[in-house]
């Protein structure tokens, strides 16, 4: 296992991430453990979770993901596990969450960070992200913006220090975004800097074969103000391993459980692009999971690649791919079956 600064932290995680998702809702607590051990076993140290996990998001079970991590946690030796979790922002309508006030502002920072701890077993956090922006932005597969959905937001001077007064208290070690575009990313740079508050060292957008948006302008970002990447959804919601293909619904895969919760994936380029991509993992004796998974290690903007499994067969592939390195020809024919198909589920 390879391990990479995360940002200017002086922090190194491991460059692939153990997601929590699943865990509270198609994963047991004794299922979660078991991946853990599993994952840090082969070198993993970096566990990234939120506080409204598992998802699909209920009432019933918010909490239980940051639990089930808890409980496993508080019999390691804590300072060898990092471990990221994310407070919910407002405009989703998860009203069950700390009540549905969701502004990030510093009330409900402290009470969102207090509570993630409690469920944690843990006295701090390593990376505590945003995990989408307070203000109005497109997301989650909506791609243009629009001014007339914008929405009294919190300023981002305050919410820094709101994270701030929580660095300060030991709570939480360093701050991190998520689902944030470039202009968002440099105004948490600019505002840091001009009032000497927390900086951002990670950034935590979906990127894959079917998603290479952050490239346009956040690796740019990333290159000047050292904000890496942790990629989540590397194998777009599992379309990447060619299981949804010819109309496939596997028993117990999340989409076949939950339908309606892959519309980000529910366009029409996305089956012509995945299968193109199958058949050149096939053509060069991989297979498609492996192919996409090497494929965002491959990029020079990731710090950390974050797989979710069900099962642990499919975290060992997942985290196998951290041996698998393509080749020139490989990425090049990646590139033109991009050409053909860009970007079909941003």
């Amino acid at each position: 296992m390879r391990y990479v600064p995360l940002g200017p932290s002086g922090l190194e995680v491991s460059e692939i991430c153990l997601g929590t998702m699943t865990w509270g809702q198609q994963n047991t607590e004794a299922e979660a453990h078991a991946q853990l051990d599993y994952a840090v076993s082969r070198g993993v140290n970096f566990i990234d979770a939120a506080e409204m996990y598992p998802v699909p998001p209920k009432a019933e079970t918010q909490g239980r993901t940051e639990a089930f991590l808890g409980t496993w946690l508080k019999r390691q030796q804590r300072d060898k596990v990092i471990v990221a979790t994310k407070i919910t922002g407002p405009g989703r309508g998860f009203d069950w969450v700390r009540g549905g006030d969701l502004a990030i502002n510093a009330k409900n920072v402290q009470a969102a960070v207090d509570l993630s701890l409690k469920r944690l077993q843990t006295d701090y956090i390593d990376l505590y992200q945003i995990h989408w922006p307070d203000r109005y932005v497109p997301s989650f597969g909506n791609t243009f913006y629009d001014p007339t959905k914008e929405r009294p937001a919190v300023p981002v001077a305050e919410q820094l220090e709101a994270f701030g007064a929580m660095v300060k208290a030991g709570k939480i070690r360093h701050l991190g975004l998520s689902n944030e575009t470039p202009w968002g990313a440099l105004e948490f740079v600019r505002e840091a800097q001009r009032l000497n508050l927390p900086r951002a060292v990670s950034i935590q957008n979906a990127y894959n074969l079917l998603n290479r948006s952050f490239e346009w302008g956040l690796s740019e970002v990333h290159r000047n103000e050292n904000i890496g990447l942790l990629a989540y959804s590397p194998l777009a919601f599992g379309h990447l391993t060619g299981k949804y293909l010819n109309g496939g619904k596997p028993a117990g895969a999340r989409l076949t459980v939950y339908p309606p919760f892959g519309q980000r994936y529910d366009k029409p380029n996305v089956p012509p692009a995945t299968a193109a991509y199958a058949a050149l993992a096939k053509e060069h004796g991989l297979t498609p999971a492996m192919l996409a998974l090497a494929f965002v290690r491959s990029r020079w903007f990731l710090v950390s690649n974050i797989v979710g499994a069900t099962s642990l067969e499919q975290l060992k592939e997942n985290i196998d791919s951290a041996d698998v390195i393509l080749a020139p020809e490989v990425l090049a024919a990646i590139d033109a079956i991009h050409l053909r198909f860009p970007n079909p589920a941003i």
